[in-house]
């Protein structure tokens, strides 16, 4: 009976030190090794004869063992006291840390005796090089590392404390190769050396989830762990490891079984856990929750940021309001990752009930002010904030500027509705005199003047911009459109090739630069540069890979040549009908497909194949502009511009009444090219309905030298005494007119 109960003594205090160890419960490690060691060698031979046999897992040299748990305790209450030196990567030094001093002695003395059986050597092995690691000895650190046996620590029915040991090698191995320096090694050797850490951090990750699940099966799950784990591999796993939404992956970073880097996972199991009392009587309690809980959701939001997961970030901090409701920085949070989600009318609200909480700080407004212009489009919303930020005077401080700003861009916006352009310069006007080093204000100073064309006037703020921010995308696209607009065609191309070289990536850009080499080299050149441009698209945006219905999507993107121009033969116009009838029959294999993603790169695809089929209009090859309006419209059949755009091809193909129903259509879906219909209306005999439909079109497009002159073309048509009005007004804007039109540029807060 005394040995049995012994040896049940001795198993209970075994167990007590597994759990303890996966608790990490440090403090509680010495008195249970003096528990056991009082115990020992009677209690181990009683435990065999209880057993009639070598227990499963029998313990090492009974000394030796209990001199491992206390330096893993030394050992970790060192690290739990020093995190501000290992968080700033500062070495541990032996003169100032008794405790590391005294656990690297016991690690060495077991480890030189050779005791150990192997499970045990391994933990003293991965000790030990947590040791070197947290000493800056780096390459001692990974020699430490390659001793271990990780068999041993990854086969079935391990004590749960191993895993998290082994999510603590892997790091270790990682963070010690990101360390070490190489010098005169080849790119190859780079690349491989970050393969084998970024291997290393999702390994650990996998370690570091399991163990959080298997303290979670006992009910020991806590969401603390979870936290410094997820503190560790996130400070761990570089910048570049993590890719953009919309971007294939680099395949070493795309484990198949986790849709989420393994930081992030565990914040989330982190913040599903943080509770937040609201009970009364427990304000301190509630207060120290509050505090843990927004320091997992701040470490969510660097996560999920890294990786563009707005969207479910901003679903994670809305379940937060329920247990935070009035905690500014949480409410804070979740409005910026919803406006990073693009998900403007919730934004706008939470913005909204910030400014309630703190109505005396200006930035809350006029980040609803910037999700109203940007976003929504709720142009007087965003009026009403920038003025309740104005209203404050001085002290809204520094973000006065930038509410004049937004005043200026909202009444710039609504000029259509009567705004006089001297209310919206004086905005923009007394933004920069308030702030003259703000190139964002200084640039869009110069484009309000450049569309209300005093181009010469717009040089002058744009120079400041550019001074400021001389690789600023938007200014050099408005220098170009200048240069432009004062007939230097081949300074804007040299302007454009500089902003392309800087922002190689920007498609509108990219439609700038084919628009002038039109002008200046024919429309041969500018379709190369089309071409140029469906393929950066599908590079861009990925869109060969398979179908969910296990087809590969045929999209044409190589512009059609029906002419063989080196041998001078010209093709069969049954080739180009059957080329015309294989593209449209793909339509509906490519609907479901083309609908994936944002609807925005599918505009930027609808409009390549536009502007390429306008090329192959003023080049006279009608049958390969129909070819990319079929492209075109495979994307977005009852587009205005397509019908615009299928319009003009019926036009110049002679079937006048077909082309008036499709610029009837597609003005009925968005008011725009009403100088198209107005022109085809005059020159078909409709002379009054077309002037009435021009009239309309310079009204709302006042610098538009295309609407003024089919409205003198109207007019003179029946001898009226206005037309040579129109026709100088005409002359005068053309000579002022840009490539393209300058509020291609947005107009954005």
């Amino acid at each position: 009976p005394m040995a049995s109960r012994v040896s049940f003594t001795q198993v209970r205090l075994e167990a007590e030190l597994e759990r303890y160890r996966a608790e990490c419960q440090w403090d509680r490690i010495p008195t249970a090794v003096e528990q056991m060691q009082a115990l020992r060698p009677s209690a181990y031979s009683a435990r065999c004869e209880l057993f009639q046999s070598q227990p499963p897992h029998p313990p090492p040299f009974l000394d030796d063992y209990g001199t491992l748990l206390m330096a893993e305790a030394l050992l970790e209450e060192c690290l739990q006291e020093n995190m501000d030196l290992l968080r700033r990567s500062k070495p541990l030094v032996d003169k100032t840390q008794p405790k590391l001093c005294k656990a690297k002695g016991h690690l060495n003395t077991i480890l030189s005796r050779g005791h150990l059986t192997p499970r045990y050597l391994n933990e003293a092995l991965l000790l030990m090089a947590k040791v070197h690691y947290v000493q800056g000895r780096y390459r001692d650190a990974q020699g430490m590392c390659a001793r271990v046996g990780l068999e041993e620590l990854t086969q079935d029915d391990q004590p749960t404390y191993h895993l998290r040991l082994l999510a603590e090698a892997f790091v270790i191995k990682g963070l010690s190769l990101d360390h070490q320096t190489l010098s005169a090694v080849s790119r190859v050797r780079l690349s491989e050396r970050e393969e084998e850490c970024l291997s290393c951090y999702l390994r650990a990750c996998d370690a570091a989830l399991s163990y959080l699940q298997e303290l979670d099966k006992v009910g020991l799950y806590s969401y603390s762990a979870a936290r410094k784990l997820a503190e560790v591999l996130l400070s761990s796993v570089s910048e570049d490891s993590y890719w953009p939404p919309l971007g294939p992956p680099p395949s070493a970073c795309l484990p198949p079984f986790h849709p989420l880097p393994h930081p992030v996972s565990l914040f989330i199991q982190a913040s599903g856990d943080a509770v937040i009392s609201r009970l009364p009587d427990q304000a301190e309690a509630r207060q120290a929750s509050l505090q843990d809980a927004t320091s997992v959701y701040d470490l969510l939001t660097i996560g999920m940021v890294r990786r563009g997961q707005y969207a479910m970030l901003s679903e994670c901090l809305e379940r937060a309001m329920k247990f935070s409701f009035s905690e500014f920085h949480l409410w804070h949070q979740l409005g910026l990752s919803l406006m990073a989600a693009r998900k403007g009318v919730g934004a706008v609200s939470v913005f909204k009930e910030c400014a309630r909480m703190r109505p005396e700080d200006p930035s809350l407004p006029l980040l609803a002010a910037k999700v109203c212009i940007d976003q929504l489009h709720w142009i007087k919303e965003a009026e009403a904030l920038s003025q309740s930020v104005v209203s404050m005077g001085e002290e809204a401080g520094e973000f006065l500027p930038k509410a004049y700003l937004a005043l200026g861009l909202c009444c710039s916006l609504q000029a259509s509705d009567g705004k006089s352009e001297k209310i919206y310069l004086s905005f923009l006007c007394r933004a920069h005199s308030l702030d003259p080093q703000d190139a964002q204000i200084a640039m869009y100073l110069a484009l309000q003047l450049a569309i209300v064309r005093q181009v010469s006037a717009a040089m002058e703020p744009l120079q400041a911009a550019l001074s400021l921010r001389g690789d600023d995308l938007h200014s050099l696209h408005l220098l170009t459109l200048l240069l432009s607009a004062q007939k230097h065609h081949r300074h804007a191309l040299d302007t454009l090739t500089l902003a392309l070289s800087q922002h190689p990536d920007n498609f509108n850009l990219l439609f700038t630069k084919v628009k002038l080499e039109q002008m200046l080299l024919g429309p041969a050149v500018a379709l190369q540069t089309c071409e140029e441009m469906l393929q950066h698209w599908q590079s861009r945006y990925d869109v060969s890979q398979v179908s969910p219905s296990g087809r590969k999507p045929s999209i044409h993107l190589t512009l059609p040549d029906f002419q063989d121009t080196s041998t001078g033969s010209q093709s069969p116009s049954s080739i180009a009908l059957s080329r015309l009838e294989a593209a449209l029959s793909e339509v509906s294999d490519l609907s479901s497909t083309r609908r994936q993603g944002p609807t925005y790169i599918w505009t930027i695809l609808e409009r390549i194949w536009l502007q390429a089929g306008e090329l192959f209009m003023a080049d006279s090859r009608l049958k390969e502009a129909q070819f990319c309006i079929a492209e075109a419209s495979s994307i977005f059949p009852n587009s205005h511009s397509v019908l615009l755009q299928r319009g003009r091809l019926a036009e110049l193909r002679g079937q006048l009444d077909e082309a008036k129903g499709l610029y009837d259509e597609a003005l009925a879906i968005h008011p725009t090219g009403e100088r198209i219909l107005g022109r085809l209306l005059v020159k078909t005999g409709r002379v009054y309905l077309g002037e009435k439909v021009l009239r309309d079109a310079v009204q709302i497009h006042s610098t538009s030298h295309e609407a003024w002159s089919g409205l003198g073309e109207a007019l003179q048509s029946r001898n009226c005494s206005q037309a040579p009005d129109c026709f100088l007004t005409a002359l005068e804007l053309e000579a002022s007119s840009p490539i393209r039109p300058f509020i291609i540029i947005p107009r954005e807060l």
